[in-house]
């Protein structure tokens, strides 16, 4: 875990090195293309993941840019979180993540966990802490607990870690656009480049299904 920490930490202070601006974008430098795109979850449409973790203080940091850029995204772009699953509160949080997603109530208090975490870093690592913690926020405490410890959330726990490891991450936050590109905010030079980068490629895509038509 420190070393994603350390990697994280080295992205971000890649900020201040990286001077991106839309046109000066390439590959290799700001952006990698996989070498085998990974299916998105909703054909047709061109999908932007976040990877993350709640514990990752560049993430807390990016909440405030990434969120009005999603509400204003198109209709054909889906927008998709996903929890990096390395290991200790990594997974810990994760499967708080994917519990509320289930519910339905992730949106309701993503907010409230990152700053939870924000000022306290050790806390929410029982799954009866979280469940005390969201029942203050208006979430039923014995439906999380019976949904955190399901079959079905287990099943989404693989699958996360499936798709971290296919996306070739090292670090959060990364984005991943279309199944096909991976970036940081390091590599693009900034929370607002790295928007504006995910905003090139994803008219890219929308350009090459057009000119596959």
């Amino acid at each position: 875990m420190r070393n994603l920490i350390f990697t994280a930490a080295l992205a971000f202070a890649g900020l201040f090195a990286v001077n991106a601006n839309a046109a000066d974008f390439e590959a290799g430098k700001n952006y990698t293309e996989l070498n085998q795109a990974v299916p998105v979850s909703q054909p047709g449409k061109i999908e932007v993941v976040e990877l993350f973790w709640y514990g990752c203080p560049h993430c807390y940091a990016f909440e405030p840019t990434i969120n009005p850029w999603v509400e204003k995204l198109p209709a054909d772009v889906h927008f998709v979180r996903i929890p990096a699953m390395f290991g200790g509160l990594w997974n810990i949080h994760g499967q708080l993540f994917l519990t509320l997603e289930s519910m339905g109530v992730e949106k309701k208090v993503h907010h409230s966990i990152f700053e939870k975490l924000h000022n306290n870093p050790k806390a929410l690592t029982t799954p009866e802490e979280m469940a005390d913690f969201v029942a203050e926020q208006g979430v039923d405490k014995d439906k999380f607990l019976s949904t955190y410890n399901s079959f079905a959330i287990k099943g989404q726990i693989e699958k996360a870690k499936k798709l971290a490891m296919a996306y070739q991450i090292s670090g959060v936050p990364t984005l991943v656009v279309n199944g096909k590109y991976r970036f940081d905010i390091g590599s693009a030079g900034g929370p607002d480049e790295a928007l504006q980068l995910a905003d090139q490629l994803i008219a890219k895509e929308r350009a090459d299904a057009k000119a596959a038509q």
